[in-house]
This record gives C-alpha cells, structure tokens and sequence, in this order.
C-alpha cells in the first residue's frame, strides 16, 4: 500500500491498480474523489480501466488513509492541494496523468489544469461545479443555518444519508449501496470537512479555465443539483477544447451508479488523446 512520507507534511495515501502488460509504460488515470469520500468510492470503475491504465487512485489530506495530522484552519487550500498532487504524480513516476475528478476533485482539477498544463494530458469532470452555487449551499443545510452547522450537529454520516436522498441516488438505487456510501461518508472527520467547505464555498474554478490547455471531459447529469445551466455554459465559453457528454439522470451520483457509462467515456477519451487502442 503506498504511502508518501514527507518532512513536516501529512503522509499520503493512495492505491494503484494495474493490470497493464508489465513490458508496457502505461500511461496513468489519476482518479481523484471529493467531499468527504476517498479513493475506495472509484472500486466499480477499476476493471474497466486497470487493464489499459495504470490507475493512481489518491486519498486527499486527512481523508480515507491519507494522515489528518495537519492545522486544518492554516493548512488546506489551492497550492497546498497542488503539492500533494505533484508529490503523488513524481511518486508513482510519471510526468504527467489523465487527471479525473469527480465533484470537489473535478474542482481541483480545474484549476490545478490551468495552473500545471504540463502534468494534465487529459481534464475529465465528473459532475464537477466550477464552483459552489447558493442553491447548493442552501439546499444542503437540513433545517440548520448553514451547511457548516449542519455537518457539525448532524455528524459527518447523518449528513451524507440526509444529502443522499433526493440529491445524490435515484430512489430506485441499490439500498446496500447507499449504506455503504453514508457509512463510507461518515467516518470523515468533521472538523476536516468544515474547513473543507469553508474554503471551498469560497472558491471558483473559473479564472483557470481559459489557461487549460489538455482536452476536456464533462460528464453531468442531465439535470443535476450541484452543477447548474450558468456554469455549464461557462465551461462551453472558456474552454478550449470541450467535449460534454450527458448522462441521463438527475442525481448527482453518477460516478457510483452508472460506472460503467462514465468509465468508459473516460477511458475512450484518454485512449483517443494517447492514440492507443482500449480494447482486446
């Protein structure tokens, strides 16, 4: 199991899943989670990966096994996020990555594109906000004042399985995946999330998408809660090179309940940019 050890940094965890052939430098797919989850909730899109990519699937600070032994209020934010990105990428040897983010990963990714053009060969969003809108931060409160107050007096799983319903899954979603996702959710630190949100309720991605030069993939719901019309429409003005693929839903959770549909449409699209074939 990697770990990155670094002097007066937090240790790093991610996975690796690699099927590709040994005598073959494969390139990588960095899979990077969001809010509160870690790299475990990526599992259903290895086999479809794995085979073709080496797959780089990293817990950010304090979440999943990555260490939370840091001062959350002074030691979160966009170049610090970036350092871990980086100290991840030389970790496992490459030069650059297929970078995939979904929700706040797709955030970081974003900007860490528009900022670190040489280690980005592909952008995939996976319904990724270019920022937090108002309705989302309202909509996510649960009668308490704020999203803030909410995860501290509900606790990181009652908040997840609160957000879950209606937002996140179909009511037809598999019961036993739901749980698994409030359980895996709940043992965020709440702390952690709390300056989390409070940072990233005051960023937007959008000065760095005219500065990103690898193509682009945005995989949304057709219509979600979290990513509206006016950022969509930002993301098709000031990207460059932009393709959107809908898929057919209005949850959120797309990553999780069609894996196959969205792991594909990346997989295909970092295969067409290496020029390589991803089939047998």
């Amino acid at each position: 199991m990697p770990y990155i050890e670094r002097p007066n940094e937090p240790t790093l965890y991610y996975e690796i899943d690699d099927y590709t052939d040994p005598w073959k430098k494969a390139p990588v797919i960095l899979l990077q989670h969001g809010f509160s989850r870690s790299s475990c909730f990526w599992y259903s899109w290895v086999p479809y990966l794995s085979r073709f990519y080496k797959v780089v699937r990293p817990d950010l600070r304090g979440l999943g096994r990555s260490s939370a032994d840091f001062d959350f209020d002074k030691e979160l934010g966009l170049e610090i996020y970036f350092r871990d990105l980086n100290a991840i990428i030389d970790h496992v040897g490459a030069d650059s990555v297929h970078y995939c983010g979904e929700s706040f990963g797709g955030i970081l990714g974003m900007a860490f594109a528009g900022t670190h053009t040489e280690r980005v060969r592909t952008l995939s969003l996976v319904s990724a906000p270019v920022y937090i809108s108002d309705y989302d931060k309202e909509s996510t409160t649960y009668g308490y004042g704020s999203r803030i107050e909410a995860l501290q007096k509900m606790g990181a799983r009652a908040w997840a399985e609160a957000s879950n319903a209606g937002r996140r899954f179909p009511t037809d979603a598999d019961p036993g995946l739901l749980k698994w996702y409030c359980d895996e959710m709940g043992k965020g630190n709440v702390d952690l999330l709390v300056a989390m949100f409070r940072w990233v309720s005051g960023f937007t991605a959008e000065p760095y998408l005219p500065r990103i030069t690898a193509p682009v993939l945005g995989l949304y719901p057709a219509s979600g809660p979290v990513t509206d019309d006016d950022q969509l429409r930002m993301l098709k003005e000031k990207v460059r090179d932009l393709r959107l693929v809908t898929i057919p839903s209005r949850y959120h959770a797309i990553q999780n309940f069609e894996p196959a549909a969205c792991a594909a449409n990346v997989l295909h699209f970092a295969a067409q940019c290496d020029g390589i074939a991803c089939h047998e």
